[in-house]
């Protein structure tokens, strides 16, 4: 506390006015959506006066906007510890606990707040509502033990589900992805159109069985004159996906590609953007790969609209098969032995192998710490050695890392995605580490481009396409997320 007052006595009455102004810019900053320069100037207002809980809860809500929610989490944590009394820090640190899917650490703020302000209806709502989740997690782990050997999957039933007259969209032809369905399905999908739940739930049942074949780490061979294409997130865009197939041609044999993971949430036509992608894995096994994300995950899925989406759309039982799935998507490609691609990053031991990624056992919702956890959360960062990771999951790493593990693995360069750049790529660790991002403006509101890469096998040199997002039916991003997302808003 003596620390605190000594601050304060420091704290010069122009550094105070000072940093108002970086507060009041920064403010215009976030309701632009520019969360980046906000964060720059909020930073700037805290070293003027580091004594105020409103810029740190304000930072806190700018980094929730930029996903980096182990930061958020910190300036939440200060804020409180500043102030006992500001009710939005508390707020800040749930939403951030929240993103990271630590519910009843949300639940003891939330309950703090309503016995601190006992007549405050909002405090009173949104304790209310993260109970009801915390107890929901609760009775499903429990009903998940009892069930433990019982798959989804099983329990289908295909013959008993009717094809209704009036169905008019596509079906497989004896049970199997055609071209001609997939050509169907997304002209189906671009009018907005539903494909019937048996060929559906067909199609989930046939590319879990196919994944469950595969190891962890998928060796992909490249022919020398072969032009091979790595996409990254696209977060249920269905629209630009079907831009980056007009630019770069259809998959096919002869055409390639590699989907990086994080293939839904957020945008909210997720449901047509993973079938279409299983039904191109099902028509083309060895010419179209897809690598899990962190997003291909129950937690993530629930809070950020691919859960609710697959409701809507389908049903509960449906999502259940979702969650099934997606534990066996692959965790990372070897591509001609010269270039590993992951959907986040490395790792923070130097002495993990390509053989030891092939042995790991995927099948589980992501673990909190370890080399699966890593491929799905990390990010590089620009100074050499390792940091917490600024999404309080995974760890950042430097250049010396990425040339450490490339030498002892005899690889050239990583490919991963997993973050929002304004280019949609980005080549960082000299040349050594390329984040390929392919929603363009992520959410409706960043403004950022799409990109994909291709190469050939011959000299597996990348080549960067960029894009602009392309006009998509009026169903706003996150429309299926989470009500308790809006509010903590």
């Amino acid at each position: 506390m003596s620390l605190e007052i000594q601050q304060k006595q420091t704290t010069s009455p122009e550094d105070l006015e000072q940093a108002e102004k970086f507060k009041t810019e920064a403010n215009e900053y976030f309701k632009k959506q520019d969360y980046n320069r906000a964060i720059d100037l909020y930073t700037k207002a805290i070293e003027k006066n580091p004594n105020s809980s409103v810029y740190y809860a304000n930072r806190s809500f700018a980094y929730l906007k930029t996903e980096c929610f182990g930061y958020a989490l910190a300036d939440a944590s200060k804020a409180v510890e500043l102030d006992k009394s500001y009710v939005k820090g508390f707020y800040r640190r749930a939403a951030a606990n929240m993103s990271l899917g630590k519910w009843k650490e949300a639940l003891k703020d939330f309950e703090y707040v309503t016995k601190m302000r006992p007549n405050d209806k909002d405090a009173k709502l949104k304790y209310n509502e993260c109970n009801k989740i915390v107890k929901k997690i609760a009775f499903e782990k429990a009903i998940s033990v009892d069930d433990k050997k019982k798959n989804i999957a099983d329990t289908i039933n295909l013959d008993a589900m009717t094809i209704e007259n009036e169905y008019t969209g596509p079906e497989l032809e004896d049970g199997k992805v055609t071209l001609k369905f997939m050509k169907e399905l997304m002209e189906l999908y671009k009018n907005e159109g539903k494909l019937h739940r048996k060929f559906a739930y067909k199609i989930l049942i046939d590319i879990k069985a196919y994944f469950m074949a595969q190891p962890s780490l998928v060796d992909v061979p490249i022919g020398d004159d072969d032009k091979f294409t790595v996409c990254g997130d696209v977060h249920g865009q269905f629209y630009d996906l079907m831009n980056i197939f007009e630019l770069n041609g259809l998959p096919s044999e002869k055409n390639p590609y590699l989907f990086n993971g994080d293939f839904v949430d957020r945008g909210s036509f997720s449901v047509e953007c993973i079938f279409t992608l299983f039904g191109f894995k099902l028509l083309y096994p060895n010419h179209f790969f897809m690598s899990r994300g962190n997003h291909e995950s129950a937690t993530m899925n629930q809070m950020y609209g691919f859960d609710g989406e697959v409701k809507s759309k389908y049903s509960a039982q449906m999502a259940e098969l979702f969650t099934e799935v997606y534990n066996w998507l692959p965790l990372a490609h070897c591509l001609n032995k010269r270039v590993l691609v992951m959907h986040g990053g490395l790792f923070s031991r130097d002495d993990v192998t390509l053989d030891e990624i092939r042995k790991i056992d995927r099948n589980r919702q992501p673990p909190e710490e370890g080399p699966m956890c890593e491929l799905l959360w990390s990010d590089p960062q620009p100074q050499n050695g390792r940091a917490p990771s600024k999404r309080g999951v995974g760890c950042q790493f430097g250049p010396d890392v990425t040339e450490n593990f490339l030498k002892l693995n005899k690889l050239d360069y990583i490919i991963r995605s997993h973050e929002v750049k304004n280019d949609g790529y980005e080549v960082a660790h000299n040349g050594k580490c390329i984040t390929v991002f392919s929603a363009p403006n992520y959410c409706d509101t960043m403004g950022n481009k799409g990109a994909f890469i291709t190469l050939n096998g011959r000299d597996m040199i990348p080549k960067y396409t960029t894009y602009e997002a392309v006009p998509h039916p009026n169903v706003k991003a996150m429309a299926y997320a989470s009500s308790f997302l809006s509010l903590m808003c």
